[in-house]
């Protein structure tokens, strides 16, 4: 049986309620495993940005705002949107970077307005009751709002089917990557980059678009 949009966000927000209620503004609140590996997937995903200088970012599904802090570390100038579908999040998110203008987060599944880049850590990791192709349709519909409201670029992670078997599990989605670097190489642009090297069972899609589409 197919998920309709409204029941996968109900599904999505009862999961990370849970996660949030237990843990709080932590990795695991988020459920990722701890610090480290929240840390390295960011230090992928920020491998799409410029070395320097100002832009704007959208943060798609930010949960309490963790990846604020890499981007100001870098880019204090950098002009930062993230959106969540978890109130309590976003709520937490808000209180922390209240004196910051340039931070702001919005309740919502998907961007409400274009940036210069955007990105989704964590976001496609469920299963949630979903069949292989139902998750890729989903990712794909994630990822064309992606594509749509980021004028240069977008940069997202996902758990791989490289994964050791004994290590997989049946709650979890595991994309090929291969599929995924097709999928936006044909779809979005043709400057793409797979990052599977960096230690986690998951991988970094990187997609650099050749011309910004238009606010």
């Amino acid at each position: 049986m197919n998920i309709n949009s409204d029941e996968l966000c109900r599904r999505t927000l009862a999961h990370y309620q849970d996660k949030f209620a237990e843990h709080g503004a932590t990795p695991r609140g988020v459920d990722w495993n701890g610090s480290e590996s929240q840390s390295l997937q960011f230090a992928q995903l920020l491998k799409l940005l410029p070395d320097e200088g100002e832009f704007s970012i959208n943060d798609f599904g930010c949960g309490y705002g963790a990846l604020v802090e890499s981007l100001q570390a870098r880019w204090p100038t950098m002009r930062y949107r993230g959106n969540d579908l978890n109130p309590d999040m976003i709520a937490a998110a808000r209180q922390h970077h209240a004196d910051h203008k340039t931070i702001s987060f919005d309740i919502a599944e998907r961007p409400l307005h274009p940036a210069d880049y955007g990105v989704a850590s964590g976001v496609f990791t469920l299963r949630l009751g979903r069949s292989d192709a139902q998750c890729f349709s989903n990712m794909q519909d994630s990822l064309d709002a992606l594509h749509a409201t980021s004028h240069i670029g977008f940069a997202f992670n996902t758990l791989t089917s490289y994964s050791d078997a004994d290590r997989m599990r049946d709650y979890l989605y595991y994309p090929d990557p291969c599929m995924l670097f097709d999928l936006c190489k044909r779809r979005y642009a043709r400057d793409v980059a797979l990052l599977h090297d960096y230690g986690l069972y998951a991988c970094t899609l990187l997609v650099r678009k050749t011309r910004p589409v238009s606010p």
